[in-house]
């Protein structure tokens, strides 16, 4: 296993912000947008150039979607992801162009939160949601490309239903660990038991339980939070994972990057005692 870091792409100042990862010895990202307006192919071309010119591999592209966003527990259902059919079309498209765009920068895995996906298999919502889905994993089938659910707002369980029910054989999992203790879903260790199998990218980000029914949980520091990243990286380990272990730390600022190199150090030392 590697250790990455989340990257957010933009159209002005990417080349200080790759130079910078790689100043920290960082040797691969995730790269992370919800701007669809820049995914072209002139952009592209710039973007390659110069992740080629620091050594530094996308190892996914987080595509992110238009449209509303409130990241909690009553809103959330309503305006996340490709559950709300208001949305849903719009974002499809988003998840298409994003997938053309990461296949021009050579990368073949594109992770995005696909909403609240309903536990009840019987939801009217369900059904549909799933055939929308399907089409969107068909469409990266084509580009030669595997869509990867990031964890967090469903059941380990639900999301293994869905992959079952879509049916295809380019699905996978990002696994936020924190996420899916921020959104009070599962235990990151025990989920690998349910979803293991699918997993083929890792944030390494911590987090606390919600304390409420309307707020998600407290992101934090790596190792102040809920998450056992020794028996996690262990468990990954065991399940023959060698991708990377990609730092998100979702603040802005000094402390950010404080923050994602004592992560770094955190990762390096649990690792010694793995690999």
């Amino acid at each position: 296993m590697k250790i990455g870091v989340c990257i957010n792409l933009v159209d002005q100042g990417l080349e200080q912000k790759v130079q910078e990862v790689a100043r920290h010895g960082f040797t691969n990202c995730q790269l992370l947008s919800w701007n669809p307006a820049i995914w072209t192919n002139q952009f592209a071309e710039k973007v390659k150039e110069i992740f080629q010119s620091y050594n530094i591999t996308i190892t996914a592209f987080w595509c992110g979607w238009e449209g509303p966003a409130v990241w909690n527990f009553y809103e959330g259902p309503e305006t996340l992801g490709l559950l709300p059919e208001t949305y849903r079309y719009a974002r499809m498209k988003n998840l298409m162009n994003g997938s053309d765009f990461a296949k021009l920068l050579g990368v073949t895995d594109v992770v995005s939160h696909m909403g609240f996906i309903p536990e009840n298999p019987h939801d009217p919502q369900y059904k549909s949601l799933v055939c929308a889905l399907k089409a969107v994993a068909g469409y990266l089938k084509s580009n030669g490309q595997t869509l990867l659910f990031e964890t967090g707002q469903e059941t380990p369980v639900t999301m293994l239903r869905c992959f079952e029910d879509i049916g295809l054989d380019n699905l996978g999992v990002n696994l936020d660990p924190a996420n899916l203790i921020l959104y009070g879903k599962a235990n990151p260790v025990d989920a690998l038991d349910v979803i293991g199998k699918y997993v083929r990218g890792v944030h390494a980000k911590d987090g606390l339980y919600p304390v409420d029914g309307r707020n998600l949980g407290r992101e934090v520091r790596l190792g102040q939070g809920k998450v056992n990243f020794p028996l996690l990286i262990q468990r990954l380990h065991m399940l023959g994972y060698k991708g990377s272990l990609t730092i998100e730390r979702e603040i802005e600022g000094e402390q950010q990057t404080k923050d994602i190199l004592m992560a770094k150090e955190y990762l390096e030392n649990i690792l010694k005692d793995i690999q």
